[in-house]
């Protein structure tokens, strides 16, 4: 099966007028079409500044990701951040909705930057991805007045809003108790089955990661192996 995401020989580090600190020490991943990876470990093990650089929003020191066929570091800056926009959805442990928008007008964002379609056309695929994570009545709602659990999911109606290729979460679940916790891997995971769209989790939770198809972990800035 072909790869979304191939990456290979990814390290970065991070100095100080004293130390150098390697995070990420060599790291080869790929993530098929379609499919749902899990990376678990502690705080501290390199899995957001993976996240990060896999993602396009932080350049590695060494090494190649290539998304679609693409290198994406061999590209201009606008060139990535078109990627970022059309081809990869982000779900964060927080969900920096902005406050003064409605659910709606936050899912709608992503896509008024791209111009490809009219405001009502967005409104209304908004609506319909509210719908799919269960917020059909917090529509109109801004954030101040829905709970964590409901912030998240708009962030991840937001995320789905240009339809990515592949979606990265980095620990979405960081922020929300055990109930809401389940909601929102649900979710996430219905979206990779039924949307055939490739998912890239980060979490420190080895117990969610064990229920999905494939999983490893990272420690130290090493992958320490996959199960499947």
């Amino acid at each position: 099966m072909d790869s979304v995401l191939v990456a290979r020989n990814i390290e970065k580090s991070y100095s100080n007028r004293r130390n150098k600190l390697r995070v990420l020490k060599g790291i080869d991943l790929s993530v098929e079409c379609g499919k749902a990876v899990f990376i678990v470990g502690p705080s501290g093990a390199g899995k957001s500044t993976l996240l990060h650089i896999l993602g396009g929003l932080d350049k590695p020191d060494k090494g190649t990701v290539i998304l679609n066929g693409a290198d994406i570091y061999s590209l201009t800056d606008s060139r990535r951040a078109d990627i970022r926009n059309n081809k990869i959805g982000f779900v964060f442990q927080f969900y920096h909705l902005l406050p003064e928008f409605t659910a709606v007008e936050n899912v709608m964002l992503p896509a008024l930057i791209q111009r490809k379609h009219t405001v009502s056309e967005l409104r209304k695929k908004a609506r319909i991805l509210l719908d799919r994570v269960g917020l059909s009545e917090r529509v109109n709602h801004r954030p101040a007045e829905l709970s964590g659990g409901e912030q998240q999911r708009v962030a991840i109606a937001r995320a789905l809003i240009n339809d990515p290729d592949i979606l990265f979460c980095d620990e979405p679940t960081g922020n929300l108790d055990s109930n809401n916790g389940k909601m929102v891997y649900e979710l996430l995971m219905g979206f990779n089955r039924n949307d055939g769209m490739a998912l890239l989790v980060v979490t420190h939770q080895r117990e969610v990661a064990m229920h999905t198809v494939k999983y490893c972990g990272i420690k130290d800035g090493i992958l320490t192996g996959f199960m499947v």
